[in-house]
C-alpha cells in the first residue's frame, strides 16, 4: 500500500510589500511606500481539500497567493513548506500551478490546441504521446468542455474562457494548485459549476486547491474543506469550515439561522468604513477577533477532513503527478512555441483568418494601390522625382505597416508569454527566436509579393538581379521596423501607444536619412554622421542606386510641358532639363565620386549593412527580453 497525502503548512509568516500605487519616479528609484501586507500568517491544507481564502478589499488574499507562490516582492519570513520541504520558486513552478485573476489565452486556437500546447510546453517528452492525449481529454472531461473542443479561444464565454484558463494549468497535473478569484464576474449557476468541478478534482487526484473568493455564496460551502479569513494581512479564522461555525459560536458570534455563514463570517471580519465610529468599533472588534484566534484557534487550524485511501500499486501510478517526471527539454519548449504560433494562424475560425490576412495581404493590396497611382511610369525628365517619390512611399508603407501589423498581432503572444515566463516555462531568448522563426516566412512571402508587384507594374528596371535585391531590401527594411515594435511593445502595453511611439520613430528616420525628402548632401555634417546608424541610410541609398546607376532609359530624357515633349539631348534647359541621366540625378542627392571617402553610394556594402542591422535588431532584442525588468513594467501585463 502507498499513502500519497500533501501537505501545505505555512507558520508565522509576515509580508512586507507595496501598500500604494506610488509615482513613476517612485516605481523607478524603488521608493513606493511599504507596509506588513501579511502578518504571522499560519495554516495548513492537505492533499483532497479546498481552501477559500476570503476577505475584503486590501486584506491581503492575493498576496498570500503570491508568497506561497515565492512570487511577491518584498521581505518574507516565516515558513512555508510542501511535504516538508521548504518552498522555493523552483519548487513551485516544477510541481505547482497558479491561475491568476486576468488570464489571456492566444486568440486563433481552439480549446483542443490550447490544451494540447499547454500540455506540450509543461509536460517532459518522458511522458509518452498517448499518456498526454488522455491527460488532454480528461481535463475536458473534468472541465465539461468537451461541447466545445472545436471552438475558438475569443468565442467562448466567461465560464468556458475561465475553465479553460484552469484547464490549461490542470493539464500538467500540479500537485497543489492556486487560483485568483476563479469565479470573477461569473453568475451565480457557473459560479457554483466550477467551484464543483475544482472541489471534485481535488478529491478525484488528491490534490491541494487554494483559491480566493469576493462574495461567497452558500451554495458553495458543502465544497469547501477550509476557509481563511483575512483582515488587513491578519488571520481572523484558518481551519475547516465546517468547525467554522462552532468556533465562532464559541466565542459569541453565532451565525442567525437562514444567513449564508461564509459572507456573515466575511462581513464580521471586514472594516466598516461607513462612519468614524462604526470604523473604531470593528477595527476593535475585529483585533479581538484575531487575538482569540491567535490564543485558541491552534486546534481548528489542525484540525480538517479525513485524508485520503490508501491506494493499491495499480492505482498509485496513475495518481502519481505528470509534475514527477521532470521539466521538458528546450527544444521541445521551442518546437511547440513555433508550432503553437503557427497553428493560431493557419486555422479555419475568423480569429485566424483576419490575423492570417492582416500578415499576408494588407502590404500587397497597399502596393497594389501604389501601382494604379503610379501607373504609367514615363521615361522624362518628371519620371527622376516620380522614381524618387515611389522609393519614398515603398520605404514609408513597408514601415508604417509593419509596425501597424506588428503592434495588432504580437500583442497576444507577447501578453501571452509574460504570464508563461511567470511560470517558469521558458524565457525571452527562447520566445523571441521562435517568434522569430514564425514570423520569418510570412514576412518574407507578403513583402516579395507586394514588391513585385510595384517593381513589375511600374516597369522599373526590368532585370532579375535588380528586382531581387529590391525585395530583399525591402524585406529587411519591413524586418527593422517589426523588431523595433516589439522592442517596444516590452514596455508598452497598449497596441496602440506602441504604434504611434513606432512610427514616430520610423518617420524621423526616413525624412533625416533615406536621402528620399532631404539630400545627403544638404545635411548638416552632424546630422550626415548621426545617419550611419541609421538603416535608412543604407536602404535609400541602395533603392536609389539600383534604379539610377547606369540605366539607359534615363539617358536624355525629354521634358513634358502638358502635350508638348521638349528635347534635352546635350543641354541643361533652365525650367524644363534638369537630369542628364541617373548617375547626374544621383550627384545632386548623394557624396558621389568613385574612390572618394566620403561616398555614400556603394552599391553592396549599402546592400550588406541592410541586413546587419536586422541582426541587429534581432540581437537587441533578444538582450531586451533577458533582462530583468522593473516588476511595475511586468505586473501590466498580467494583472
Amino acid at each position: 500500500m502507498i499513502a500519497s497525502d500533501h501537505v501545505l503548512e505555512l507558520a508565522g509568516v509576515f509580508h512586507t510589500g507595496q501598500v500604494e500605487p506610488g509615482s513613476c519616479f517612485q516605481k523607478l528609484t524603488g521608493s513606493v511606500p511599504t507596509g506588513i501586507i501579511l502578518k504571522d500568517v499560519s495554516m495548513e491544507v492537505h492533499a483532497g481539500e479546498v481552501m477559500a481564502v476570503l476577505g475584503s478589499k486590501d486584506s491581503g488574499k492575493r498576496a498570500l497567493l503570491e508568497v506561497i507562490a515565492r512570487r511577491a516582492l518584498g521581505p518574507t519570513r516565516g515558513q512555508i513548506l510542501l511535504n516538508d520541504v521548504p518552498m522555493s520558486m523552483k519548487l513551485f513552478q516544477e510541481q505547482c500551478g497558479y491561475v491568476p485573476k486576468q488570464v489571456d489565452l492566444l486568440p486563433g486556437l481552439n480549446v483542443r490546441q490550447t490544451l494540447i500546447y499547454a500540455g506540450n510546453l509543461s509536460i517532459t517528452s518522458k511522458v509518452s504521446s498517448s499518456t498526454k492525449r488522455s491527460r488532454v481529454k480528461q481535463v475536458m472531461a473534468d472541465l465539461a468542455l468537451n461541447q466545445v473542443a472545436n471552438r475558438e479561444v475569443s468565442s467562448l464565454t466567461p465560464s468556458e474562457y475561465r475553465r479553460l484558463a484552469i484547464g490549461s494549468e490542470l493539464v500538467r497535473d500540479p500537485v497543489m494548485f492556486l487560483l485568483d478569484e476563479p469565479t470573477h464576474d461569473l453568475d451565480p449557476l457557473n459560479t457554483y459549476f466550477i467551484i464543483s468541478i475544482l472541489s471534485n478534482h481535488a478529491k478525484k487526484y488528491n490534490r491541494i486547491i487554494i483559491l480566493t473568493m469576493e462574495k461567497p455564496r452558500s451554495d458553495i460551502f458543502p465544497f469547501l474543506d477550509r476557509v481563511t479569513y483575512l483582515c488587513l494581512g491578519d488571520v481572523v479564522y484558518t481551519g475547516s469550515t465546517r468547525m467554522m461555525l462552532d468556533y465562532f459560536r464559541s466565542i459569541g458570534f453565532p451565525c442567525p439561522e437562514l444567513e449564508n455563514p461564509l459572507m456573515y463570517y466575511l462581513c464580521l471580519a471586514t472594516v466598516d468604513r461607513r462612519t468614524r465610529e462604526r470604523f473604531i468599533e470593528s477595527s476593535n472588534q475585529i483585533a479581538a477577533l484575531v487575538d482569540k484566534f491567535r490564543t485558541e484557534g491552534a486546534r481548528y487550524r489542525k484540525y480538517g477532513t479525513a485524508g485520503p485511501e490508501p491506494l493499491d500499486q495499480n492505482e498509485a501510478q496513475y495518481k502519481l503527478p505528470l509534475t514527477a517526471y521532470g521539466q521538458p527539454s528546450g527544444w521541445q519548449v521551442f518546437r511547440n512555441l513555433t508550432g503553437r504560433a503557427f497553428a493560431s494562424l493557419f486555422n479555419c475560425n475568423n480569429s485566424a483568418l483576419e490575423r492570417l490576412s492582416l500578415r499576408v495581404m494588407v502590404l500587397p493590396l497597399f502596393f497594389t494601390l501604389l501601382f494604379l497611382f503610379y501607373f504609367p511610369m514615363e521615361t522624362t525628365q518628371q519620371s527622376f522625382v516620380t522614381r524618387n517619390g515611389l522609393i519614398f512611399n515603398c520605404l514609408t508603407g513597408v514601415s508604417l505597416l509593419s509596425a501597424a501589423i506588428t503592434a495588432v498581432t504580437y500583442a497576444p503572444h507577447r501578453t501571452r508569454y509574460y504570464q508563461e515566463a511567470r511560470e517558469g516555462i521558458y524565457r525571452g531568448p527562447m520566445f523571441i527566436f521562435s517568434y522569430i522563426l514564425y514570423s520569418l516566412p510570412l514576412s518574407l512571402m507578403t513583402v516579395w509579393a507586394a514588391a513585385t508587384i510595384i517593381y513589375a507594374g511600374t516597369r522599373l528596371r526590368q532585370e532579375w538581379d535588380r528586382w531581387a535585391a529590391f525585395c530583399a531590401v525591402l524585406w529587411t527594411v519591413y524586418v527593422f521596423s517589426e523588431q523595433q515594435t516589439i522592442s517596444l511593445m516590452m514596455f508598452i502595453r497598449s497596441s496602440y501607444r506602441a504604434f504611434i511611439t513606432s512610427i514616430f520613430i520610423l518617420i524621423l528616420y526616413i525624412t533625416l536619412a533615406s536621402s528620399t525628402v532631404r539630400t545627403m548632401t544638404a545635411l548638416p555634417e552632424w546630422l550626415y554622421y548621426v545617419s550611419y546608424g541609421v538603416i535608412y541610410r543604407y536602404a535609400g541609398a541602395f533603392l536609389n542606386e539600383n534604379e539610377f546607376d547606369g540605366n539607359s532609359l534615363l539617358e536624355n530624357t525629354p521634358s513634358v510641358n502638358g502635350s508638348v515633349k521638349i528635347s534635352c539631348q546635350g543641354n541643361n534647359l533652365s525650367g524644363h532639363c534638369f537630369y542628364l541621366n541617373g548617375i547626374h540625378y544621383l550627384t545632386t542627392r548623394y557624396n558621389y565620386g568613385k574612390g572618394t571617402y566620403n561616398e555614400d553610394l556603394q552599391y553592396w556594402l549599402n546592400f550588406g549593412m541592410c541586413f546587419v542591422f536586422v541582426g541587429g535588431m534581432w540581437l537587441v532584442n533578444t538582450v531586451v527580453y533577458l533582462i530583468p525588468l522593473p516588476s511595475f513594467i511586468k505586473k501590466k501585463f498580467r494583472d
